[in-house]
């Protein structure tokens, strides 16, 4: 018997709900796995994977959760408020990203090491440096009189498509720092195909929030 439209959408709600809270309990999780592994502060390289996967992993996708209908711990606030809190989390994201990567810099200095020798180094400049032109992108959205020529939706469009892009960057970057000598010396079997969905997780999270809460949205709109 086929389900009326009204199921087909509590079914749909739930299963949005249910995959927020489990984004919110992966990003979470996998953070501490990486603080408790990497024993921040027991050499200067400890710190890089705690702060990269507190950028990437939890405070980006916090902020990206914060738009989500169901499954936003900030709901109760108005959107504007919500859009300041987002950018706030991304801002201190951004923050954790640069301190994380000018730290593995200096690391290699020390050690006499080249720079931007792996994929992964690559892909974490390159997911950093998205991060700063989003913050910066975001300003405009917070203020939109700095751009009076440009249509606030299509603003909000590109912001969102670009933060996608960003997002998935940053995912990108851990799960080739989890192919790194640190971590597979350390992490193997069962743990690690553990440690490596998180990142893939809260990506297909996000990436379903954002296509179809907005970009889905906005791509129907006369």
């Amino acid at each position: 018997m086929a389900l009326s439209v009204e199921t087909e959408s509590h079914i749909y709600r739930a299963l949005r709900t249910a995959s927020g809270a489990a984004a919110h309990l992966v990003a979470l999780g996998f953070t501490i796995f990486v603080a408790v592994l990497a024993r921040p502060g027991s050499s200067l390289f400890s710190w890089h994977p705690v702060l990269m996967s507190l950028a990437f992993s939890f405070l980006m996708t916090e902020a990206l959760l914060v738009f989500s209908p169901e499954s936003s711990l900030l709901r109760s606030l108005s959107r504007k408020g919500r859009a300041r809190c987002h950018w706030v989390l991304q801002l201190l994201a951004l923050l954790c990203a640069l301190l994380g990567l000018g730290l593995v810099i200096l690391h290699k200095e020390q050690l006499g090491k080249a720079h931007l020798a792996t994929w992964h180094g690559r892909a974490g400049l390159l997911a950093v440096l998205w991060a700063g032109l989003q913050c910066s992108g975001g300003v405009g959205l917070l203020y939109p009189k700095l751009l009076p020529r440009w249509p606030l939706a299509k603003l909000k469009l590109y912001h969102a498509t670009s933060g996608l892009v960003g997002y998935l960057l940053g995912g990108a970057s851990l799960l080739l720092g989890m192919c790194s000598l640190w971590f597979t010396a350390t992490v193997t079997g069962g743990v690690w195909y553990l440690a490596v969905l998180c990142p893939v997780i809260t990506s297909l999270v996000i990436m379903n929030q954002v296509s179809n809460a907005y970009l889905y949205r906005k791509r129907i709109q006369p």
